[in-house]
């Protein structure tokens, strides 16, 4: 019986762990899948968003939800500054230039977070303080429950914004032909920087989430998550919303039982593993559709 209750809190840790991963996993899903590129700099967006919490709560002395809404606004600005700086000029780049300017800006405000903050970790105030929640003999994380209902809520809103609405139809329309699009009377910039500062956004929720079940922030906190999302998206299929969301909730759920049963040091790699397999029998991810290019 202790087996299946310890079975079930570490299910629930994975789903809440996976639920941070396919908040990250949606930024990468949708620039890729609206702009075709790859923003590897997602991760970082993810450290000043919690470092902007910390700031906001400890030196200025605001309130959390204060705090959670002034991390929305910094990454939402970052995000858009870094599309018209770094990545508009690189939309018909090829995509290893691409590449070495998102690793480039990755660096960039990892660099300015130590000349900022230091090398040394950062405490940040719990946003989420809930008590745990007792059901039989299953010790369900208040944490843990908020962040899975926070990403849920989030993937209904998102899926509703993107199918029901004007500005969501014509991120379709971009994601299909550009080309077309903008023949069609769509603005094409405008729709990239407003997906640039919707991953941002949705970045920046799950960083403070993340923080709020570590507690800490350093300048690398963003990186080794930001590079799990990216495979929770390749995962689901990259450039899929549902792909994001199934492939990040997976990969948490995965990492967690690993860790668990098998080994800490080994959860990583097996993380990986199963990246691999899914690739080698479907190249698309899980819900990834495979497109045909006329020449």
């Amino acid at each position: 019986m202790q087996g299946v209750i310890t079975f079930i809190q570490q299910f629930i840790n994975g789903l809440s762990l996976g639920s941070v991963y396919a908040l990250m996993a949606l930024g990468y899903t949708m620039v890729y899948g609206i702009a075709k590129m790859l923003n590897f700099a997602h991760g970082d967006i993810i450290m000043v968003g919690a470092y902007t919490v910390s700031v906001v709560c400890s030196v200025l002395g605001m309130s959390p939800m204060t705090a959670v809404l002034a991390s929305i606004v910094v990454c939402t600005v970052l995000g858009v500054t870094i599309e018209k700086i770094a990545y508009k000029p690189l939309r018909s780049a090829s995509p290893l230039a691409v590449l070495i300017t998102a690793i480039g800006v990755s660096y960039f405000l990892q660099s300015v977070a130590l000349l900022i903050f230091g090398s040394n970790a950062k405490k940040v105030p719990p946003v989420v303080a809930l008590n745990s929640i007792k059901i039989a003999n299953i010790d369900l994380s208040g944490v843990a429950l908020v962040i899975i209902g926070v990403t849920i809520l989030i993937m209904i809103c998102l899926t509703l914004f993107i199918n029901c609405t004007k500005v969501g139809k014509a991120m379709l329309a971009v994601s299909e032909d550009k080309g077309a699009a903008e023949l069609m009377g769509i603005n094409v910039n405008f729709t990239i920087s407003l997906t640039f500062a919707i991953g941002s956004a949705l970045a920046a929720i799950a960083g403070v989430l993340f923080v709020s079940s570590y507690g800490y922030v350093d300048p690398y906190t963003g990186a080794l998550p930001g590079i799990k999302a990216f495979v929770a998206a390749v995962l689901g299929g990259i450039g899929s919303i549902p792909g994001a969301m199934l492939g990040g909730v997976i990969l948490g759920v995965i990492e967690s039982l690993s860790k668990a049963y098998i080994s800490t040091n080994l959860a990583d790699a097996i993380v990986f593993g199963v990246l691999i397999v899914v690739l080698l029998v479907k190249p698309t991810g899980m819900l990834g559709k495979k497109k045909i290019t006329k020449v």
